[in-house]
């Protein structure tokens, strides 16, 4: 068994390092350029403060293509990714996103092709990266299944076992664009709002201004969603709400940590995303645009006000 991840992310190092501690070295292989394979060997890798063991390779290296290739790059590094994983891909490899929105399975498909591509949405973490370390209190869930609804393919669940024998928290979706779609209301609630009124998960997980800005941010996909054919609704937002529950109070979402470290935002991936489907479909979201002008300026002035 052979499996090939691409970025260090968050997520990249919290299921590489769990992938690590019950594969042999050699099988498990991260994906990186030169330069930042000797920053990782130099500086190191941790996940709950314990060192992580992983063997690198560099897109140039002969390969044996991954049985699963897993992509835990953030959106604007997609591209740039997909080129250097061309290696690892053969016609058996299943490949899965870990990226948020709802496009990069359409991206990578494009380029990669869709014959074992299967859909996945990572929720319920509460992973904080900071440098080279991670903390995490809540492993979370990653939620697969295919783009068609219904009995799930045999890519799924080949993956689904997979994710069994490696003691990987899932759950397999015969509805799986409803679930990303739901994954990505929450997203453009809970990042954002958190992003610009907050600090943690605490303050959305609370009565506040906060959180009252995260339903409505969230709220503005709703009608979206039902010109887009996965048709949102009321209960959805309750149930993506029940999951933010458990977080960690103190943990806090990727881009509030962007902001914080004056780094360009995924804005153009949630309230960018959003503000494009009400164009097309002439629906106003001027939540959702407040946030974008907001998150623009954080990103590319560097700084919080």
């Amino acid at each position: 068994m052979k499996v090939s991840i691409i970025g260090l992310g968050a997520l990249g190092i919290l299921y590489g390092h769990h992938l690590s501690t019950k594969m042999p070295p050699p099988d498990l292989r991260i994906v990186a350029d030169g330069s930042r394979i000797a920053r990782y060997r130099q500086q190191g890798i941790f996940s709950n403060s314990v060192p992580c063991r992983f063997t690198y390779m560099t897109p140039e290296e002969p390969v044996e293509p991954a049985d699963l290739l897993i992509f835990a790059v953030k959106a604007p590094d997609l591209p740039e990714a997909i080129s250097m994983v061309r290696g690892h891909v053969g016609p058996g490899t299943r490949i899965i996103s870990l990226l948020n929105g709802i496009t990069s399975e359409e991206i990578i498909g494009s380029e990669l092709g869709t014959g074992g591509l299967v859909w996945c949405v990572a929720q319920g973490m509460d992973a904080v990266k900071s440098g080279n370390r991670l903390e995490y209190h809540n492993m979370g869930t990653l939620c697969i299944g295919d783009r068609i609804s219904g009995n799930p393919s045999e890519n799924t669940m080949w993956v689904a076992e997979f994710f069994r024998k490696m003691e990987i928290p899932h759950l397999v979706d015969p509805a799986m664009m409803r679930r990303m779609w739901g994954k990505f209301m929450l997203n453009v609630g809970v990042n954002q709002a958190v992003a610009v009124l907050g600090e943690t998960y605490g303050d959305i997980q609370n009565e506040g201004h906060p959180r009252d800005l995260m339903i409505r941010a969230m709220r503005e996909v709703i009608p979206l969603s039902e010109k887009e054919g996965t048709c949102l609704t009321e209960e959805d937002v309750q149930y993506w709400l029940e999951v933010i529950r458990p977080l960690n109070p103190l943990g806090k979402p990727s881009m509030r940590q962007d902001v914080e470290a004056g780094r360009p935002t995924e804005v153009d991936l949630f309230a960018g995303t959003v503000l494009e489907l009400g164009r097309k479909h002439g629906l106003d979201t001027p939540v959702n645009r407040w946030l974008f002008g907001e998150l623009k300026y954080r990103g590319e002035n560097g700084k919080e006000n």
